[in-house]
Parts: C-alpha cells; structure tokens; sequence
C-alpha cells in the first residue's frame, strides 16, 4: 500500500472538488487497484472530507503565507498527509510524509514537494489540540470539532440539543457499515450463503438486512445472481411502513437507483418506476434486471406528468438535501448550503403536486426523503394537506412506534436509530 492508493484519495478529492459525487468519483479512481489499496484509498478520502475542517484550521496555523494562498491541488496533498499522521495509527509518519511529498511533486514540482514536506514536519512536532477547548460547547466549536457546516450545526442544536447534536456529528464522522437487503433469496438464505463463504454477518437494526464484514458488495457471493441489493436499513424500513396491499399497483415517481423498487416489488403486484434522466433510467434498468422480481417495469417519466392512469399507491421519494445520510456521503456536508434546502422544498412541493394526480381514489400517496430538515419532511407534508383536503394522513397500524413521530409519520435518526436518517408520510386519498 505504497504510492498507488494516495494517487487514488488525490484523485477522489480532485473529482469530488470539481463537482462529482464521492461514490462516483471513488468507482473511477479504484478501478484497477488490488482490494488493498482500494480500502486504504476510500479510507483516505472519506477521512479528508469528514474531516476537512478540523485538518485546515490545523494545517492553517503551519503555513506562513496563509491556507486560502496554497493551490488547491496542494491543499488536498497536505489534507492526505495530515489525516494519516493524526488519525492512522497503523501508517508511519515517513509514509505519510514521503507519499504526501511524492504526490506534491507529481502536482507542483520540487517546489510543491519541499513545501509539504516542510509543513508535514511541523505538524509531527506540533502540540496535539488541547481536549479542553474541543469539549467546549456551542456551536463554533461542534462544527469545528466534528467538521461540518456551521449553519447545519446550530440548526441541529435548535432542534437535538447540545447531547443530540454532537452524537448526531459523530454519527456522520463514523465510516458506515456495508448493509444488505434480500431480493432473490432470503435473508435466512443469503445469511447461510455469507456463512459458508466465510462472510461475518449480523442483524441491522430491527431486522432490517444483514450486516456484513465486507465493503465491496460485487466481491460477495450471490451479487451476480441477483440474490441481493446493498440498502441501508433505513430505506428497507419504508416498505414496511408502507403497508401496501399485496395486490396493489404502485407507480414509484423518482425511482433511480432502484432499491425501494426491487423491495416494493417483493410484495406487491407490480411496480412501476419512473425516472426522468435517460442515463438514470439505464441504471435503474440495469439494477433490475440483476435483481428483479420481474414486476417492476423502469420508464422515462417526469413526475409532474405522471405516464400512468390513477393507481393503488405512488411513492415519491423526493430529492433533498440528504442530510440524513451524511455518514454514508462523507463529501454532501460541504456541498449542503441554506439557499439550496429553500430551492429544493419548492421543488417538493412542486412535484408532490405532481405525484397526487397518479393516486386513485381510496389510494396512497408516499412521501419520503433522506432529510432531517423539517422544512423537507412534516412541513411539507402539513402544507401540501391544507391545499389536498381530500387526503389525510393515515399512520402505518404495523410499523414500530419507537420509528414513528408523535403524528404516525416515520422519523428515523441516526444517532437514536444507528442507521441513516429517514421521513416518510403516508397520505391516504378519500374516496
């Protein structure tokens, strides 16, 4: 685990700064790497985006001329650099400072290298931040502790409190654990086929998949076959909130990837997913294809036109600001801003809007997000109800009280739940 794995964190972190997504960016710059090398180069990155603040204001202090004047480029070297040194116990500083200079070098030349070599070397000998000032409280401090926006964290504050809030942040500091959903097989089947492969596996929380020992799901037996999709089980835990009928019809209106599809269509007649993105609907096609029941059905579809007549139920699980599943996408904490959370419940609204004009009378609407915005989730729905008098909100009778919100809606937390955030509403049509 030499050179080959930093050149890949480098170039995870210079596609994710140019806007790609960090599960994209890190397929790309993987491919080609032995397992070990790909660990430590998804390790390498998600620890420098999770805690990108926290490594700048130490970084900052050791650069004479000023952080915001070092290159970008050079800024994530030193980020690589510093992430090993202060929280790699298993890399020995003259690895890191050696890969760090030789990366320096392949950005900026000699120069480049000298530099970071220089800055590395004061960090070894720099005093460790004081435990004091990092347990003060307020806001400043969490969000320079725990590394994330300062605006997310005095929301979450408002709404968690100081204890909720700071587990809240070391919730999305933690690297997630690879979870499973049965598609094709069983979860009973799928765990004695993980067994006999040698594959450690454990429940999820309420019984919601399998935990596995792995991180890289096409590597597990039974991936081709189709025998299971990889979910969190906070999004498994939608079908079972749901409660649909066994004969229902369901249009699932924001479809791709296609996970909740392949659950829905275990225990329904049909599904039908629509996908407004041609490229997005490949993907979703292609995901069902591998793991399908055979009554999910993928289209091109813009949610606000929908192409099926009044059906059983629609499910919109709406775009958001994802801030639920922070842990799982280490890079969204610095792409969230206040201005988008206000663009995108508009763009809730509008597609709810869109999404109730499918649901037949008597039928069921589903909305759903990853947010822990309130903005995103009960607001929304309480708005959209005082414009729809004709729905209501029906709390799931089956569904797990400790999962539910005082008013029946599902509210999942990270930090009580040990799983992603998640909220969904079940809105029942009249007749």
């Amino acid at each position: 685990m030499g050179l080959a794995s930093r050149r890949a964190a480098l170039r995870i972190l210079t596609d994710v700064r140019a806007g790609r997504p960090f599960e994209a960016a890190l397929d790309g710059a993987i491919r080609g790497l032995d397992d070990a090398d790909r660990r430590l180069a998804h390790e390498l990155a998600a620890g420098v985006l999770r805690g990108r603040q926290t490594l700048d204001g130490r970084l900052g202090l050791l650069v004479p001329r000023g952080w915001r004047r070092v290159a970008p480029a050079l800024r994530d070297v030193l980020r690589l650099g510093a992430f090993q040194l202060t929280a790699l116990d298993r890399v020995p500083p003259h690895a890191a400072v050696d890969t760090a200079v030789s990366l320096a070098k392949e950005v900026g030349g000699e120069r480049a290298g000298g530099f970071v070599n220089a800055v590395l070397r004061r960090l070894i000998l720099a005093p460790a931040p004081s435990p004091a000032r990092e347990a003060t409280s307020g806001a400043s401090r969490l969000a320079a502790e725990y590394s994330h926006p300062l605006w997310l964290v005095e929301r979450w504050l408002a709404a968690f409190g100081e204890a909720g809030a700071r587990a809240l942040l070391q919730w999305n500091n933690r690297r997630p654990r690879l979870v499973v959903q049965a598609a094709r097989e069983t979860l009973n089947e799928l765990e004695r086929r993980f067994t006999t492969a040698g594959v450690a596996v454990e429940p999820a929380p309420f019984g919601a998949g399998l935990v596995v020992d792995r991180s890289r799901p096409a590597a597990l037996p039974g991936y081709a076959e189709g025998a299971f999709i990889v979910q969190d089980p906070a999004q498994a835990l939608l079908t079972w909130f749901a409660d649909l009928p066994p004969g229902a019809t369901l249009y699932d209106a924001a479809a791709a990837p296609g996970g909740k599809t392949l659950a829905f269509g275990r225990c329904v007649e049909r599904v039908v997913a629509g996908e407004a993105v041609p490229t997005r609907v490949e993907r979703l096609a292609r995901n069902l294809r591998r793991a399908g029941s055979g009554k999910e059905f993928a289209v091109v579809a813009d949610v606000r036109h929908p192409p099926v007549r009044p059906v059983d139920a629609v499910l919109l699980d709406a775009p958001c600001l994802g801030t639920g599943s922070f842990a799982r996408h280490p890079d969204a904490r610095w792409r969230v801003t206040s201005e988008a959370l206000g663009r995108l419940a508009r763009r809730q609204a509008e597609l709810l809007e869109g999404a109730a004009t499918a649901v037949a009378p008597g039928g069921l609407l589903v909305y759903s997000t990853c947010s822990l915005e309130p903005e995103e989730n009960e607001e929304q729905v309480d708005r959209f109800l005082g414009g729809h008098p004709e729905f209501s909100r029906e709390p799931s009778e089956t569904f797990p009280q400790a999962l539910t919100s005082a008013r029946g809606d599902l509210m999942i937390l990270p930090h009580q739940h040990e799983m992603d955030g998640a909220y969904a509403a079940r809105l029942r049509r009249a007749r």
